[in-house]
């Protein structure tokens, strides 16, 4: 069984210029290149020009065109590796780096790095601390917790988590992708509620308008009997 995760970190906006002096500079500056390295290949993998002008984006990497739907994934796991051994040496030696530290948006730097790791059980309560001290915006410490949930097989909060599995067909011999959706939610009819208060812009049926998936109510028990192999 492969799982295809629908990642929403794409469709965030990137980091600006900090608005207020981090007490830090000498950790903001890493931290933004840390932040950048993360998102360059994620930008790659949802980058229309992949689709329309493969034959650009391979040159620019100095790659084939048909090395890109391996190389470039392939990249973004090498550089996830480095940027957690590293950042997880920070948050031993500075706890969360939030605003007061190293300003804002550098405060979600390391909020990225963890979201895109396995180690989310570690750090999630790390999270919860700096959110509730206003030291990172608690709707990422939400989206966080939404992916805890769904990959221990809960219903998430806040609807931020999409999946999509990718299904043996028979006949090819090759898997193919099946309809995306987003994760069970518990008390689905409350949802937009909950995020509003968590500090969400957009209605869960917004936000998946914007990863191109068509809202529906889907239970675990629905998932439990989709086709996974």
């Amino acid at each position: 069984m492969k799982l295809l995760l629908l990642s929403l970190l794409a469709l965030l906006p990137q980091l600006a210029v900090a608005q207020a002096p981090p007490t830090n500079p000498r950790l903001k500056h890493e931290l933004d290149s840390i932040y950048a390295v993360d998102q360059k290949w994620r930008g790659l993998l949802f980058d229309p020009r992949q689709r329309f002008r493969p034959d650009s984006v391979a040159r620019a990497l100095g790659v084939t065109r048909e090395s890109l739907p391996t190389y470039i994934p392939r990249q973004m796991m090498r550089t996830d590796s480095a940027n957690q051994v590293r950042v997880k040496q920070l948050l031993k030696q500075y706890g969360y780096p939030g605003k007061s530290l190293v300003g804002e948006p550098t405060n979600e730097a390391a909020w990225y790095v963890i979201q895109h790791s396995n180690d989310i059980d570690r750090y999630l309560p790390l999270i919860k601390k700096a959110a509730s001290k206003g030291e990172l915006p608690f709707y990422l410490y939400a989206q966080m917790l939404d992916r805890q949930l769904m990959r221990r097989g809960k219903e998430q909060l806040y609807g931020t988590q999409a999946m999509g599995y990718n299904v043996l067909n028979p006949a090819t011999g090759r898997r193919e992708g099946q309809r995306p959706f987003v994760w069970p939610i518990r008390d689905a009819a409350e949802v937009n509620a909950r995020r509003q208060k968590a500090g969400f812009k957009n209605t869960v049926e917004q936000n998946a308008a914007l990863m191109g998936i068509s809202y529906r109510v889907v239970t675990l028990q629905e998932v439990a009997k989709m086709p996974k192999n």
